[in-house]
């Protein structure tokens, strides 16, 4: 592997990622060329909803808004039935390649591309022991940074999702990007998408804890929800120091925790969970009432499987992440602040399937860093979230609590909020 030096040298003298800085003054230029490196390609798959808002555009402030790059090559890993591949190659004029490094050379010899969309999200993969599936996210960065290391040049990379299911390669994936030089962004489009009311946690504000109510399953949606979770914590006094202890519960342990009423007591503070489901708008009632604060009971009696994520930042904030499949259909979060009696909270606006336009706010960020050649918001987000959903499943496997040292991560948020407003 070429060392640092020589491959930011490579860079400065006149690689892909070198051209993103380069301000565009010809409103003609053709659109840059992009590569995705994805596992499946068919209706609904996260290629579909992510990858061709590169080949026609997503609606953007009341506009039509059409990007100034272009997919011109894939790579598709496997090819379901109903895979969209050809026929979307036939209309796009895009190359289909039969490997990652051809697809980034374009068939050629040299890097050919000014940016990477790495999908790797459904498809026929294996499951391990405590229920994660095993999706190739790490072979595939691998196999993109080869490229990169024999050409002696980067550009940006998107990764859908979390990092890896292995902690150890969610690590070595950013300390990669990192002695690389090349941008390197990640994650949900919860964090991005519109919010009702439009709030987020107060830059710098003493938070001391934080509940989200969710829908879905572990593996899954336990990602987005931490995500959801994690894009507000970062924000707090201190900025982000990491999670110190995980405790997962599934089933009855849920209830029992419920029951103690604070966190302190294994539980977590009864008006958060209020104040998220009074932000939903899926919210679950009985056929006589048209909308009630549903009772302890009816909460069991809908919610056949709860599961249950808490646990306690290195500097103390409490965190718990609710999966409430039967109570919820979306996404709330609530905290209460140090210096404010009423806890802040809001929804996450997801539209519906199948223009999900919250995976357009996500590709207005992927887009926003192919341009300026800077990740809006550091990757180390979803380092921690991607520890913390290996951490959760390890925790439910082995029904107790888990100390977390590993996922000291530490960074600094940006102070502008992300999330679409308009």
């Amino acid at each position: 592997m070429m060392n640092r030096r020589n491959f930011l040298g490579a860079l400065s003298g006149g690689s892909a990622l070198a051209g993103l800085h380069a301000q565009n003054t010809q409103p003609a230029a053709p659109p840059k060329p992009l590569a995705v490196v994805t596992t499946e390609w068919r209706y609904r798959s996260h290629a579909w909803h992510m990858a061709t808002r590169f080949m026609v555009g997503y609606p953007l402030r009341g506009r039509w808004h059409r990007p100034p790059f272009r997919v011109v090559s894939a790579y598709v890993d496997q090819k379901p039935e109903k895979d969209l591949t050809p026929a979307l190659a036939a209309e796009f004029g895009f190359e289909q390649h039969a490997t990652i490094a051809k697809a980034l050379r374009r068939g050629g010899k040299k890097l050919a591309v000014e940016g990477v969309l790495l999908i790797g999200e459904h498809g026929d993969y294996p499951q391990n022991e405590i229920g994660q599936k095993q999706y190739p996210r790490y072979q595939f960065f691998k196999a993109i940074t080869d490229v990169f290391n024999e050409d002696g040049c980067g550009v940006p990379v998107f990764n859908d999702k979390h990092l890896s299911w292995k902690w150890e390669w969610a690590k070595e994936m950013v300390a990669t990007a990192r002695d690389m030089g090349f941008p390197f962004l990640a994650g949900s489009s919860l964090p991005v998408t519109w919010r009702m009311p439009a709030i987020d946690l107060p830059y710098d504000a003493a938070c001391e804890e934080v509940v989200c109510v969710a829908m879905g399953s572990v593996d899954v949606y336990d990602f987005h929800a931490l995500e959801t979770i994690q894009c507000m914590a970062e924000r707090r006094r201190g900025g982000e120091v990491g999670v110190r202890w995980l405790e997962a519960l599934r089933g009855d342990a849920v209830w029992q925790a419920m029951a103690q009423g604070s966190f302190a007591r294994g539980g977590w503070d009864p008006s958060l969970f209020e104040s998220c489901l009074s932000r939903s708008h899926t919210l679950s009632q009985p056929p006589t009432f048209s909308h009630r604060y549903p009772t302890p009971e009816q909460i069991r009696a809908w919610v056949k499987e709860p599961v249950a994520y808490r646990f306690e930042y290195n500097d103390g904030l409490k965190a718990t992440m609710l999966l409430m499949n039967g109570l919820v259909d979306d996404f709330t979060v609530a905290w209460r602040l140090r210096d404010r009696k009423e806890p802040l909270s809001t929804l996450f606006q997801l539209p519906p399937n199948p223009n999900v336009v919250y995976s357009a706010a996500l590709m207005s960020k992927a887009e926003e860093m192919f341009r300026t050649g800077k990740a809006p918001y550091p990757v180390e987000r979803t380092l921690l979230t991607s520890g913390l959903v290996e951490a959760g499943l390890k925790s439910l496997a082995a029904k107790r609590r888990l100390e977390t040292p590993h996922l000291a991560v530490r960074y600094t948020a940006p102070k502008e909020s992300q999330f679409w407003r308009d």
